[in-house]
């Protein structure tokens, strides 16, 4: 098996749109393609920004890749992201005021 996670850091008064956008955009396109969400949560860090990070499986590294390739090449996914982006001031902008850190990381198992 192999695993992620994607991390993100973003301000309070965004998260409501920004989990909104995992759920309705990001999620069912992972899910279409093959990837298999373990769970995703957020954490108050009490100076207006959440932590939310997921935890994606996949069967081995070289799924990952064959499954992230179909995400990004997804003409009408990379549309309604595109839309989202501009509905909410475009890309820099969200990465400038909303959105502080963005981390993909691979997981390694530390259970032998």
């Amino acid at each position: 098996m192999f695993y992620r996670r994607k991390y993100y850091t973003v301000r309070s008064d965004f998260i409501e749109e920004f989990n909104k956008h995992f759920n309705k955009t990001n999620l069912p396109n992972q899910l279409k393609h093959g990837a298999r969400l373990v769970g995703r949560w957020m954490k108050d860090n009490g100076n207006n920004t959440f932590e939310i990070f997921a935890i994606w499986e996949y069967d081995s590294y070289e799924d990952y890749k064959v499954i992230e390739s179909k995400v990004r090449n997804d003409a009408r996914h990379v549309q309604r992201v595109k839309d989202w982006y501009e509905k909410n001031g475009g890309k820099d902008y969200i990465l400038e005021n909303y959105i502080s850190e963005v981390r993909d990381e691979a997981l390694l198992s530390a259970v032998k």
